[in-house]
């Protein structure tokens, strides 16, 4: 939602890198991965253009419904998929969050509505409950940090002990590292929070 001045750029800077990230996920190897990060690459490019600031692109009414009508398809191939996997329906949400700004900014002409609606609370509530599962995901769980040993290569990325590595040792791609791909989905979900916060 055009958010004012640096915190709006900060806003679009976020979100294009999250979906550039996800551009590079679509390049991995295991299919499941290919088919998510496609969805979440149009979420976060989705993101970072609605939250220019309004100077630089002024509000349009067909745009706004134009994007509304792009994420209901988004949000029906989420249902569909989501028979292969619960995290569908997580784009499935983050689709309804963005038809329903959309739809916000098309009736107010860019300028947000007065009052939260029912709607937009429940959101909230759901993308922030969903910002902390997904920042405690990412803190290791009594993991002690490794030393490396003599004639080790110190600062190559080794697979956790007892992780699934790839096969025949391969070298885990920047676009399958799952470290890496929760943190772009909370970058998303920090995103989509503080653009919800405007509507």
């Amino acid at each position: 939602m055009h958010t004012p001045g640096a915190a709006g750029w900060l806003l679009v800077v976020l979100c294009a890198l999250s979906g550039g990230y996800c551009l590079l996920r679509m390049r991995s190897g295991v299919e499941a991965q290919r088919r998510a990060a496609g969805g979440e690459a149009l979420m976060g490019f989705g993101m970072a253009a609605m939250a220019l600031p309004a100077a630089l692109v002024p509000a349009q009414r067909a745009v706004w419904l134009a994007g509304a009508a792009l994420f209901t398809v988004a949000g029906a191939r989420a249902l569909w998929e989501s028979r292969a996997g619960a995290h569908h329906l997580h784009h499935l949400v983050g689709a309804v969050a963005m038809v329903h700004m959309s739809v916000a900014m098309a009736s107010a002409d860019g300028h947000g509505t007065a009052g939260t609606s029912p709607l937009t609370a429940v959101l909230f509530g759901y993308f922030t409950g969903y910002v902390l599962w997904a920042g405690a995901r990412l803190i290791p769980a009594g993991a002690a940090v490794p030393v490396p040993a003599a004639g080790h290569p110190a600062g190559r990325p080794t697979a956790p002990a007892g992780a699934a590595g790839p096969p025949g040792g391969a070298r885990i791609g920047w676009g399958d590292r799952p470290e890496l791909t929760r943190a772009c989905r909370l970058s998303m979900g920090v995103a989509m929070v503080a653009m919800l916060l405007t509507v």
